[in-house]
């Protein structure tokens, strides 16, 4: 049985890895931890999960190192990488669902988070989550990058289309649920300012995935790629839509498009392409690791469209962390993820 603690555990992210690593045949969440709620009871902050029984604790490193074997760390930027080492150093494996090691240079992150990178030697060593793309170097790694969650929709998306990406900058309009915010008091997120409304925030390339979506896609072009990455906030709880631009090439049909991006994720336990014409909803992913794609060619205006629909708390975060636990410790990637979506 894996132990597994997990840190961050009164949030949206942290309470759904407990969600579901509980039902996960082969963990044992043996400690939740919590920076200013010591001693109460989970069930208090996390009314869903109180029949589990569990206690908040402080994140006290040797107790962590005692009791688990993988970490879960979903905390605000700046406090995974205060504590990855001495997990790591004793032996003890790490999933970050922040940004902390996402990013390769440490100057890229002081530039987008603004804060000193406290041990920049793990950035090499730490391995980017994204199963269907770097399955065989998660395979027993010690330490993952959870990707962000809207990089996730957005480089699904693109994966099938690499040479199009460095030929032109890459358009991308995206829209999420309140709970990407994270849980915390902030009147930009209270009912009243997000219900019936849609607003655009952290336009024109200065939000702090843009760096992470151009990373990973520059690797895979081995050149650069520069991206216009648009995000919205929309009045609902949960749930990422991202929709891609790229420049649609000589005799491309939809059809053509279909079939290319069918077969790159043929096989994939968790990324479905969908028939020609029918097009993702976010509705279809709510608490699965799934990310449905749907394709588009506008001959008009020469741009091929893609579509992607994940659960930003599933496989933007938790699904996807349960996902990349399971390749680091050697299990089928789909055990305890195989649920259905919540609906309605």
């Amino acid at each position: 049985m894996i132990r597994a603690a997990v840190m961050g555990a009164t949030g949206y992210g942290g309470g759904d890895v407990i969600r579901l690593l509980v039902s996960h045949p082969h963990v044992q969440v043996t400690m939740v931890t919590t920076s200013s709620q010591a001693g109460q009871p989970l069930g208090q902050h996390q009314p869903q999960l109180a029949a589990l029984d569990l206690t908040l604790e402080p994140a006290n490193l040797p107790e962590l190192a005692d009791r688990a074997d993988v970490v879960f760390m979903s905390l605000p930027h700046g406090a995974a990488m205060a504590l990855a080492p001495g997990l790591l150093a004793r032996g003890v494996r790490v999933i970050d669902l922040g940004a902390d090691f996402r990013l390769k240079d440490p100057e890229e992150y002081t530039a987008w988070y603004h804060l000193p990178h406290a041990c920049p030697e793990l950035l090499t060593r730490a391995v980017y989550g994204l199963p269907e793309l770097y399955r065989d170097v998660l395979a027993g790694c010690a330490l993952v990058a959870n990707p962000g969650c809207y990089p996730t929709a957005v480089l699904l998306a693109l994966a099938p289309w690499k040479e199009l990406a460095s030929t032109s900058p890459v358009l991308v309009d995206a829209k999420s649920g309140v709970s990407g915010a994270g849980r915390k008091a902030d009147l930009a997120l209270a009912f009243c300012e997000v219900n019936e409304n849609i607003k655009p925030y952290n336009l024109a390339g200065v939000h702090r995935h843009t760096p992470e979506i151009e990373q990973v896609a520059s690797s895979w072009c081995g050149a650069p790629v520069r991206v216009s990455f648009n995000p919205h906030l929309v009045p609902m709880n949960r749930g990422i839509l991202a929709t891609v631009y790229l420049p649609l090439e000589p005799g491309m049909s939809a059809q053509k498009a279909h079939h290319r991006c069918a077969q790159f994720y043929a096989g994939e336990p968790f990324v479905q392409v969908l028939p020609p014409g029918d097009l993702p909803q976010t509705r279809h992913t709510l608490g699965t690791n799934r990310c449905l794609l749907g394709v588009a060619v506008d001959h008009r205006a020469g741009f091929l469209v893609l579509v992607s629909a994940i659960d930003n708390l599933g496989k933007g975060a938790a699904g996807q962390a349960v996902q990349n636990l399971n390749l680091m410790f050697g299990l089928p990637e789909t055990t305890g993820l195989m649920g259905p979506a919540l609906v309605p």
